[in-house]
């Protein structure tokens, strides 16, 4: 059960954070959370498409890593086989908190750095130092602290993102079937992508709107990243042979 506590330079000085990738550290998931900001990057390595969340209703834009539930094709031999990893996976096992703090008699909310204690990365023996020996935090958790800073800008982003593209009602679901090499189908569901013929009716005050925002850019990212599906395709014909020479 995950143990989210505040980041302490006393409570936790020992504490470190192993940086190996593989399933037993929650690395075999098949798609994580992104964000407007990141498709440029994360398009050139993995398909972009929408996840709603089925208890709240919301959208997310993510990144597929795979075709069903604990299956990651980019984690092969414990290794993460892709440059690029989405920050939603490399902050575990850090988390954006909130502090009441009170300033000058008026009571403010600040962001604060939570590290979740049972997860698996987590360790007092192997890994990144959190904090130097004589005090202060190391490079590692200031390179961390900036990037679930980043991160959280991001998702706010990636919100306000999704609620333009309800909207201008841009969302659709979409069922994608494919073909492995030893004739086994395999289908694509429960996730919604951009739907191209209400894009090309939308207004040019519409599209300038987008374009200010920087979503249009966005949107045409996301498109643009479905073509890495084939990647997927290819590293799971890959999987199947590798497991049928290992029988």
């Amino acid at each position: 059960m995950p143990n989210h506590v505040l980041l302490s330079s006393v409570e936790h000085k020992d504490l470190k954070v192993i940086k190996d990738r593989g399933a037993a550290y929650g690395d075999n998931q098949w798609f994580a959370l992104t964000f407007p900001k990141e498709f440029r990057t994360v398009q050139g390595y993995y398909p972009i498409f929408f996840h709603k969340d089925q208890h709240t209703g919301q959208f997310f834009p993510v990144a597929l890593f795979g075709f069903q539930h604990q299956e990651n094709l980019f984690l092969q031999h414990n290794n993460w086989q892709d440059l690029y990893i989405p920050l939603s996976v490399r902050r575990q096992p850090f988390l954006i908190g909130q502090q009441k703090v009170t300033e000058d008699g008026v009571e403010q909310i600040h962001r604060v750095l939570h590290i979740d204690l049972e997860h698996p990365r987590v360790s007092q023996t192997e890994g990144e130092a959190l904090f130097l020996p004589y005090g202060g935090n190391s490079a590692y958790l200031d390179e961390m602290a900036s990037l679930m800073e980043t991160l959280h800008l991001g998702m706010e982003d990636g919100r306000r993102f999704v609620e333009q593209l309800l909207a201008l009602q841009l969302l659709e679901p979409f069922t994608m079937e494919v073909k492995l090499d030893d004739g086994q189908p395999r289908q694509l569901v429960g996730f919604y992508t951009i739907h191209e013929e209400k894009l090309a009716a939308l207004s040019a005050e519409q599209l300038a709107a987008l374009q200010q925002q920087g979503y249009l850019q966005a949107i045409y990212m996301a498109l643009a990243s479905q073509t890495q599906v084939m990647k997927l395709l290819k590293l799971k014909n890959q999987q199947q042979k590798q497991n049928e020479q290992a029988a």
